[in-house]
C-alpha cells in the first residue's frame, strides 16, 4: 500500500509538472516527509520521498522517488567538511537509503532534508526565474512578496544551498519560500496542499507584477528586415537551412535537430535587443546544461538570400566553435597528477542555431532532446523578457555557468547513460512504409534507434504505422507520391523539418503487373516505371541534395528484387524496372562516394507473407503461372530455394539494419540477396 504522503507527492508533482508555467520537462524537484515501519526494528522510521535524479515531476511516479532516512541525512551535517568539499556529500546519500532506496538521489536532496518542512517543492518558472536573473533581483522579491518570500544569491545547487535555505526558513517562520540568485525559486507547506498553494502563489504574484508594472517593449523595437516571413516563406526557407545547419551543430558528434518558429522566437529575433541579450546566454542551470551557455544567432537579416545566409552560419560556426574552445579553456581545471580535474570538452558546436525571421533550430543526441532544448530556450527567452521588463537580465557569470557545465557530478551523471544503439542519431525516410516490407524496415530500425519518416501514398495509414513505431518523437507519417517530383522534395521537406535533416533513405516503394508481353500496355510499363525506376531516381535526387549540404555522409538502400537479374516469365514490366533500380545503385555509388553516401541494394524474392505487393493481386498471377494454389505460393518459393526457407519482411529489414550498420561502413556499390538462395540469381 503506497503511503499517503507518497501519494499526496506524486499528486501534487503530476499537478505542478504538468504545467509549463510552473517548471520546465524535467525540472525541479519535490519531496515530502512521513514516517514508515522499519521492517528490522518494527519501530517506526522518519523517510524523506523525494524526486530522484533525471526525472520529469509531470509523469513521476513512485519508482522515480529516492526514499532516504532523516535521521541519517540530518546527521550528515555534523560531517560536512564545508564548501570546497561539498561534493563529497553526494555520496554520502547513497548511505542513507531506506531498504533499496529507489531512485539515484539528486544533487537538491540536502535542500528538502534539512529545510523543516514536511512537504517542499523546488520548480524553474519562468516567472520566478526573471526574478531571480534581474539585476536588483533581491530588492524586487521584497517589493513583489511583501517579505512572504527570501532571497538567496546565487550559490550552486548543493549540500551548502541546502544549509543556507534550512537557516533562512528557521530564522524566519512565517517566509513560505524562496526566490533563489539566477536559478529558480523553492516553496515549503505542511501539508502538501500547503506547499502547492504556496509555489503557485509565488509563481502568479511573479508573473503577475510582471504583466503590471513590466515594460510594454522589454526588448526594444523592431529591427527592420528581421522580422518573421510570411508563414509559407518561413517554412520554404527553414527546410532550405535546416540540413547546413545541422551539419553544422554535428561537426563533433551526429545531432538530430528539431525546428520552432513559435510566437516567442519569431518575436525575440526579431528585436533589438536580441543580439546583446543572447550573447549573454542562459543563466537557470537546467536551461543551459540542455542549451549550452550561449545560442549561435545569425545576424543577417530574414531578407537576405539562403545562400548568403549558409555562407554566414559558416563563418560564424567557426567563431562559435573558437569562443567555445577559449571558453573551456579559460575556466577548466587543468588534470592533476592525482587524475583530478575538468572533464574533457564535450564539444564545441552550438545547440542552438536562432535565424532571424526563420525561427529556431535546436539539437540533442536524439529527437526528445533536442525538443526539449528548444522548448528550454524558449523558457530562456520568457525569462530574459520578464528581467528586462521589470529591470536588466543579470545571468550568472561564465565561470558559474563552467562549474556546472562540467561539473564532476554533472560528467558522472552522463557517463550513467546508457550506451546508444547502432541508429541513434540517425533519420531515415522509408518509402512504401504503411506495409509489407517497407514496414518491417521502418519497424527494425526504429527499434534501433533512428528516427523514421514512414513516407506512403496514403497518410492515413503512414500515421498509423508512424504511432504504432512511438511518438513523434520517433516516427511520423507522411505523404509521397513517389512518381511525383513535387510531392516527393514536399516529403523531404518534411522530414528535414521534422528531425533536422536526412540521414538513410530506403527506396521500397512498389508494385507490380504480372503480365506476358503481349498483354503488357504502354500504360502498364509507364506505371510500373513510374512508381519504381522513376520514382527511386526522384527520392535519391532530392534526398541526395539534403545529404550533401549536411556533409555528414549518409545510406541510399533499394530494394530492387531477385528478378533484376532473373530472367522469369511474364515479367517484363516489374523485372525491366527493377534492373534499372540495380543499375541507379552502382551509377549513385559511384556519383556519391565523395561526400560519404553508401549506395546498395537488396534484391528479395518470394516474399509473401506480409507483401502489400502480392495482397494487391500479384501472388494470384503467380500463383496462376506457377500452377499452385495462392495460399500455398510462400512455401512454393521457398521449395524451390536452397536453404528451402520462406523469406519474410522481416529478413528484409535485417540486411537493411545489417548494411547501413556500423560493421559495413566500407561497403557500397553492394547487392545483397535476401532469397534464401536462387542460384539462378547468383551475382557475378
Amino acid at each position: 500500500m503506497t503511503n499517503q504522503a507518497v501519494a499526496d507527492l506524486l499528486a501534487r508533482s503530476n499537478r505542478l509538472g504538468s504545467d509549463p508555467r510552473n517548471t520546465n520537462y524535467a525540472g525541479g524537484n519535490t519531496s515530502a516527509k512521513g514516517t514508515e515501519t522499519d521492517p528490522v526494528t518494527g519501530e517506526d522510521v522518519e523517510l524523506l520521498w523525494v524526486k530522484g535524479s533525471g526525472g520529469d515531476l509531470g509523469t513521476l511516479d513512485e519508482s522515480g522517488l529516492a526514499v532516504l532516512r532523516l535521521d541519517r541525512l540530518r546527521s550528515l551535517v555534523n560531517v560536512y567538511p564545508g564548501v570546497e568539499r561539498e561534493d563529497e556529500m553526494v555520496a554520502a546519500f547513497d548511505y542513507c537509503l531506506h531498504g533499496k532506496g529507489g531512485a539515484a538521489p539528486s544533487i537538491d536532496t540536502a535542500m528538502h532534508a534539512l529545510v523543516d518542512a514536511a512537504h517542499v517543492d523546488h520548480l524553474h518558472p519562468d516567472s520566478g526565474i526573471a526574478i531571480a536573473t534581474a539585476a536588483d533581483g533581491e530588492a524586487l522579491t521584497a517589493t513583489i512578496f511583501g517579505g512572504k518570500v527570501a532571497w538567496v544569491p546565487w550559490r550552486r545547487p548543493g549540500f551548502q544551498l541546502g544549509l543556507d535555505i534550512a537557516a533562512i526558513k528557521a530564522a524566519n517562520p512565517d517566509v513560505m519560500g524562496a526566490v533563489l540568485g539566477g536559478h529558480g525559486i523553492t516553496a515549503w507547506g505542511d501539508t502538501s496542499q500547503e506547499a502547492e498553494a504556496n509555489s503557485l502563489w509565488i509563481i502568479q504574484t511573479a508573473a503577475d507584477y510582471i504583466a503590471e508594472h513590466g515594460h510594454p517593449e522589454p526588448f526594444g523595437g523592431v529591427r527592420a528586415g528581421f522580422e518573421a516571413l510570411p508563414d509559407a516563406e518561413r517554412t520554404a526557407r527553414a527546410a532550405a537551412l535546416a540540413p547546413t545547419i545541422r551539419g553544422l551543430a554535428s561537426h563533433d558528434k551526429p545531432m538530430v535537430g528539431h525546428y520552432t518558429d513559435s510566437h516567442a522566437v519569431l518575436d525575440f529575433l526579431a528585436s533589438e535587443k536580441a543580439p546583446a541579450l543572447a550573447a549573454l546566454g542562459t543563466s537557470c542551470p537546467d536551461h543551459f546544461l540542455r542549451t549550452k551557455v550561449k545560442p549561435l544567432i545569425l545576424d543577417l537579416p530574414a531578407t537576405a538570400t539562403p545562400e548568403e545566409q549558409i555562407a554566414r552560419l559558416k563563418e560564424l560556426h567557426e567563431q562559435y566553435r573558437t569562443d567555445y574552445q577559449a571558453y573551456y579553456d579559460r575556466y577548466a581545471v587543468p588534470t592533476s597528477s592525482t587524475g583530478e580535474g575538468s572533464p574533457a570538452i564535450r564539444g564545441a558546436d552550438p545547440l542552438i542555431v536562432l535565424v532571424p525571421g526563420v525561427g529556431m533550430f535546436s539539437y540533442g543526441a536524439n529527437k526528445q532532446t533536442a525538443r526539449v532544448a528548444g522548448e528550454f530556450y524558449v523558457n530562456a527567452i520568457n525569462v530574459m523578457r520578464g528581467a528586462e521588463a521589470l529591470s536588466t537580465y543579470s545571468p550568472i557569470s561564465d565561470a558559474e555557468k563552467f562549474r556546472i557545465e562540467y561539473w564532476t557530478l554533472e560528467e558522472a551523471k552522463l557517463q550513467r547513460l546508457p550506451k546508444p544503439k547502432t541508429h541513434q542519431g540517425r533519420i531515415a525516410f522509408v518509402t512504401g512504409a504503411a506495409s509489407g516490407i517497407g514496414k518491417a524496415i521502418a519497424t527494425r530500425l526504429a527499434k534501433e534507434g533512428a528516427c523514421v519518416v514512414v513516407a506512403d501514398l496514403d497518410l492515413e495509414k503512414a500515421q498509423a504505422v508512424a504511432a504504432e513505431l512511438g511518438s513523434t518523437d520517433v516516427a511520423i507519417g507522411v505523404a509521397a507520391n513517389v512518381a511525383d517530383a513535387a510531392g516527393v522534395q514536399a516529403a523531404i521537406d518534411a522530414t528535414v523539418l521534422a528531425f533536422g535533416g536526412i540521414d538513410l533513405i530506403v527506396n521500397n516503394a512498389g508494385l507490380s503487373l504480372s503480365k506476358p508481353l503481349l498483354e503488357t500496355t504502354e500504360k502498364d510499363w509507364d506505371l510500373q516505371h513510374d512508381v519504381m525506376a522513376k520514382g527511386s531516381f526522384l527520392v535519391s535526387k532530392a534526398a541526395a541534395s539534403a545529404l550533401i549540404a549536411q556533409g555528414l555522409g549518409g545510406d541510399i538502400v533499394y530494394i530492387s528484387s531477385k528478378n533484376s537479374v532473373f530472367a522469369g516469365p511474364n515479367n517484363i514490366a516489374y523485372s525491366a524496372t527493377k534492373a534499372d533500380q540495380a543499375h541507379q545503385v552502382r551509377l549513385l555509388a559511384v556519383e556519391l562516394g565523395e561526400h560519404g553516401v553508401r549506395v546498395n541494394g537488396i534484391n528479395p524474392d518470394g516474399v509473401v507473407r506480409g507483401s502489400g505487393i502480392f495482397a494487391s493481386g500479384w501472388g494470384a498471377n503467380r500463383a496462376a503461372t506457377y500452377g499452385v494454389k495462392e495460399e500455398e505460393l510462400g512455401q512454393y518459393y521457398a521449395n524451390r530455394t536452397i536453404l528451402k526457407r520462406e523469406v519474410v519482411p522481416e529478413n528484409v529489414a535485417d540486411a537493411v539494419y545489417v548494411l547501413t550498420g556500423p560493421e559495413l561502413s566500407r561497403t557500397t556499390g553492394l547487392h545483397i540477396p535476401v532469397d534464401s538462395g536462387v542460384a539462378a540469381a547468383f551475382l557475378r
